[in-house]
């Protein structure tokens, strides 16, 4: 498991890097400020989540179903949530209208939450 998440890290994190790149310098000139910024936002988090990722590979003391269960929901909410917002900043450049999965934002934000908090409950509980 602690591969698979070092793995996931390093690709989301590497991901994050080119995304970060990419709206740095090619979608400047198709965007709006606006759309820069809140593509940015999508940017920082997926890196946050990233670096969040490569922690929880050390942790020793967590159990491996507690684990990966962090992992699944850190997963999923990098998708949902960067994901939705880079499809959202974007949609000025598509025809197709992503005002459809506004709902994925707030649910990816959720597990991220929902992440950090099972990370909190796991630590909190152990004895030390």
């Amino acid at each position: 498991m602690k591969r698979k998440i070092v793995l996931t890290g390093a690709f989301i994190g590497m991901i994050a890097i080119i995304f970060g790149a990419f709206g740095a310098h090619l979608l400047k000139k198709y965007l709006s400020i606006e759309e820069l910024n809140t593509f940015e936002v999508g940017v920082r988090y997926q890196m946050y989540h990233a670096l969040f990722l490569l922690f929880l590979s050390t942790r020793k003391e967590i159990a491996e179903k507690t684990v990966k269960t962090i992992y699944n929901l850190v997963v999923a909410g990098v998708i949902l949530f960067s994901g939705s917002i880079y499809l959202l900043a974007t949609k000025s450049l598509t025809v197709f209208d992503f005002k459809i999965i506004v709902f994925a934002t707030p649910l990816g934000g959720f597990l991220l939450i929902l992440g950090w908090a099972v990370l909190f409950l796991a630590i909190l509980r152990k004895k030390s």
